[in-house]
This record gives structure tokens, C-alpha cells and sequence, in this order.
């Protein structure tokens, strides 16, 4: 039985220089680049007045349920629409909401029971609502 050495030998010689004995990968294939996230859009110009109107809305969406307001639910309902029409991208979708969970959560914790006082912030939140929504209609539009 003849030795491989001689045939080893000469196929290191016919290699090229460098090549030694590792591995040659061919070349990866280049992955597609996946398209960068569009930028988000500036927001528009009622932007700090629209998110103060969100938080509003679930100031009273816990003060009316506290208090079992008829109209509890509406809050909640109100702001799904308001996400739904002002809510064009991911960013500004969460900017809401978290406007709304905000006014929510902070009456949540100094309000623990319907009071006179728990109701008389729901009066003005109201009120404070009813104009900025009126201020954002008459001068935006909607």
C-alpha cells in the first residue's frame, strides 16, 4: 500500500500561498439591507394641547367610574377614537396613550373613594376639557 504523503505534498504545493489548510468560505451572500423606519413626521402644531386633552380624558375616565358617572365608559371610548383618528404612527399612538394612562393613574393615587372633592375635580377637569377641545376645533379644524 503506497503512502498519501507524496499526493499530500504535492496538492500543498498547488495550493496558492496562504491558503494553508484552512477552509475557504465562498464569499456570504450580502443580506438585503431591510429598509430603514421612515422617520416620524413632525408633530403637528396642536400637539401639547392634544396630549393635555388625553390626559384629561383619563383623569376622568377614573373619576367618573369612581363616582359610578353614568357616562364612565365614554371616556374610555372617546380616547379609542381619538387614538384611532390623531394616532398616524406607532410613536404617536404610544405619546397618547400614555398621556391618558398619566391622568388615570395620577387621580388614581390621591383619590381612593368618591368624595365632594373627587367630584369636584371631575367638574373642572371637565370644564378645562370642553374648552380645549372647543380652542382645538375652532383653531385646527375638526
Amino acid at each position: 500500500m503506497r503512502s498519501a504523503a507524496p499526493w499530500l505534498l504535492a496538492l500543498l504545493m498547488a495550493m496558492p500561498a496562504g491558503a494553508g489548510l484552512a477552509q475557504q468560505r465562498p464569499p456570504a451572500a450580502a443580506k438585503p439591507a431591510e429598509p430603514a423606519p421612515a422617520p416620524e413626521p413632525p408633530p403637528p402644531p396642536y400637539e401639547p394641547q392634544l396630549l393635555k386633552l388625553a390626559e384629561i380624558m383619563g383623569a376622568l375616565a377614573y373619576l367618573r367610574t369612581l363616582c359610578a358617572g353614568k357616562e364612565a365608559q365614554d371616556w374610555r371610548n372617546r380616547m379609542s377614537a381619538l387614538v384611532e383618528a390623531e394616532g398616524r404612527t406607532p410613536a404617536r399612538r404610544e405619546r397618547l396613550t400614555s398621556a391618558y394612562n398619566r391622568g388615570f393613574r395620577g387621580y388614581s393615587v390621591t383619590h381612593r373613594s368618591c368624595s365632594d372633592g373627587s367630584q369636584e375635580a371631575s367638574r373642572r377637569l371637565a370644564g378645562e376639557g370642553e374648552r380645549l377641545a372647543r380652542l382645538l376645533a375652532g383653531r385646527y379644524g375638526g
